[in-house]
């Protein structure tokens, strides 16, 4: 859903949505501060699940849905649903550009004129986000993931993980799960 609501445009705050989002992020805030109670971490990210929901919503109610979406923002979401299917054996933005039956520099001047990134930052974007969810969520080994995720030369997939974000994978792991 979210997806689809490239380009994002500003959201006009009104002082009752305002005051009520203060308040979702004051309480939030508090979640943080309590460290030491059993729950905080689950208190957290859903106080944090209802700050975003709450944008979201009054984002939706607030933009009227296009009638007629470009030819740029068509193939944008051509390409990211198919991104989404495929992210794990399509590395490249001509296997994209392929399977959408057009060419590469178009691709990716579409997916760039609708959401400011290029073909190649979206892929590995996905692949990136999928990494980090294994990371957090299994105990597979990196070089586990790496396969899973369609990267024979580990080596690789390790230093293209460190240069997305300035961290190696066990880095990664190790951090965001203490």
């Amino acid at each position: 859903m979210l997806a689809t609501l490239t380009p994002a445009r500003p959201l006009a705050l009104t002082a009752e949505f305002f005051t009520l989002a203060a308040e979702t992020v004051a309480l939030c805030l508090k979640f943080a501060a309590r460290q030491s109670d059993k729950l905080y971490h689950a208190l957290l990210q859903d106080s944090c699940n209802a700050f975003a929901a709450l944008v979201i919503s009054q984002y939706l109610r607030e933009t009227a849905p296009a009638d007629t979406a470009s030819r740029f923002e068509l193939i944008t979401k051509s390409f990211r649903e198919l991104l989404e299917s495929k992210y794990t054996t399509l590395k490249r933005p001509a296997d994209y550009a392929q399977q959408l039956h057009i060419s590469t520099p178009y691709l990716n001047e579409c997916v760039k004129n609708t959401t400011g990134y290029s073909v190649s930052h979206h892929i590995q974007q996905r692949v990136i986000l999928e990494a980090k969810r294994l990371l957090y969520h299994s105990t597979k080994s990196v070089k586990e993931i790496a396969a899973e995720l369609g990267y024979d030369d580990y080596p690789y997939f390790s230093r293209l993980f460190t240069k997305a974000t300035s961290m190696s994978a066990l880095a990664f792991r190790s951090t965001y799960l203490d």
